[in-house]
């Protein structure tokens, strides 16, 4: 199954009807504080170079702190929305300075086109498209903001009955992602033949994607729940949560 971006994912695997599933940062951390069913089971450790907070070309727009007073589109709860909290809280930008448009990435890329957005922050393959159609430019973030690490989740009531198919799961995860950081070309011509996305974009994507797969670790575990502890400061969430209560810690057969 197909989803535009994480929380309608999640909400899948919360309700049983998706058993396992790849998303970024922010959306478990969302999921959690609703008390879904999930549960971490492994990792993409990564550095953040496919997503970015874009302004069109001729914007005036230079740094973030020109931010302040503007519309920026975002999807709510997704890895995009934990970037440009991040971001800003780097530049000492207040959320309360800036105007949040939530929409899905579609929506944006429209409302950007149209300049119905000042800015938006998005991933690839939209970030790459939003390049090369637009000519849109990545406003300038302090790299230790950009790192954001995506997941692999699991329904937790599968996860309880199918350990053993969830672990074979990931082992196949980890050839694949071996494979695709070999082979970017191919992957972009997959991935374009796959969405319909001009191979072009795909290519810029794939060429500054991670692919790396790992097991849950204490430093992974750390990061999230930085990411946590920021929405709960800001009340995007209503109430503290505990990363490390939803990890499942994958054993690789090697």
């Amino acid at each position: 199954m197909e989803f535009a971006f994480g929380p309608p994912l999640l909400e899948a695997i919360n309700a049983g009807a998706v058993d396992y599933g790849y998303t970024g940062d922010a959306p478990p951390i969302f999921a959690q504080a609703a008390h879904a069913k999930i549960a971490y089971v492994a990792v993409i450790p990564a550095r953040g170079y496919g997503q970015a907070i874009v302004v069109p070309a001729d914007s005036a727009l230079k740094t973030l702190a020109d931010l302040k007073g503007k519309k920026v589109g975002v999807a709510k709860g997704s890895s995009a929305h934990n970037l440009l909290v991040s971001a800003l809280e780097s530049a000492n930008v207040a959320w309360s300075d800036i105007t949040p448009v939530y929409l899905a990435p579609a929506d944006a890329a429209s409302a950007f086109a149209r300049g119905a957005i000042d800015a938006w922050s998005i991933w690839d393959p939209f970030y790459a498209i939003a390049e090369l159609r637009q000519k849109a430019r990545p406003l300038p973030i302090d790299p230790k903001a950009t790192i954001q690490n995506s997941y692999f989740l699991a329904n937790t009531d599968f996860l309880a009955k199918h350990a053993d198919v969830v672990a074979g799961i990931n082992e196949e995860l980890a050839k694949a992602t071996a494979w695709a950081s070999a082979h970017r070309g191919e992957v972009a011509e997959l991935a374009a033949e796959a969405s319909g996305v001009d191979i072009a974009a795909q290519k810029r994507s794939a060429d500054r994607a991670e692919y790396s797969f790992s097991p849950m670790t204490q430093t992974v575990i750390e990061q999230q729940q930085a990411v946590a502890d920021r929405f709960q400061r800001l009340g995007l969430i209503p109430a503290p949560i505990a990363v490390k209560d939803i990890v499942w810690f994958w054993k690789p057969a090697t």
